[in-house]
C-alpha cells in the first residue's frame, strides 16, 4: 500500500521561500518519492529531532525532514531547506524551532 505524502503549512512556506523554481520542483518531486517505503529512505534523527527522519535532495545540499505515521500510511514533511551546518538558517536548526 503506497504512503500519502503531505506538507505541513510551515514546510510549504519554507518551500515557497526558495527563489529557484527548479529547486522547488526537484524538492517536491523528491518528497513525492517518499510514498514508496519512506521508512528505509533517509535516516532517523536524534536529539531534539528524535522521531523525525531526513533525506537528502537536490545534489545532496538540501534536506527534507519528515515524520512517519504508519497507522495511517502518511508521511508529513515538516521542513525543507538547505543544509548549512552551524548557521541559523540551517534546515535542522529551523526544524528544531518548529517542534
Amino acid at each position: 500500500m503506497p504512503w500519502t505524502v503531505h506538507f505541513t503549512a510551515e514546510a510549504e512556506k519554507m518551500l515557497l521561500k526558495l527563489r529557484d523554481r527548479r529547486i522547488r520542483k526537484l524538492l517536491k518531486a523528491r518528497a513525492e518519492h517518499l510514498c514508496a517505503d519512506p521508512g528505509i529512505q533517509g535516516k532517523p534523527l536524534g536529539g531534539e529531532l528524535a522521531g523525525l527522519r531526513s533525506v537528502r535532495a537536490v545534489g545532496q545540499r538540501y534536506r527534507i525532514i519528515y515524520e512517519l505515521f504508519p497507522e495511517d500510511h502518511e508521511v508529513w514533511i515538516v521542513a525543507v531547506g538547505i543544509r548549512k551546518s552551524g548557521e541559523r538558517d540551517d534546515v535542522y536548526e529551523l526544524a528544531k524551532k518548529l517542534g
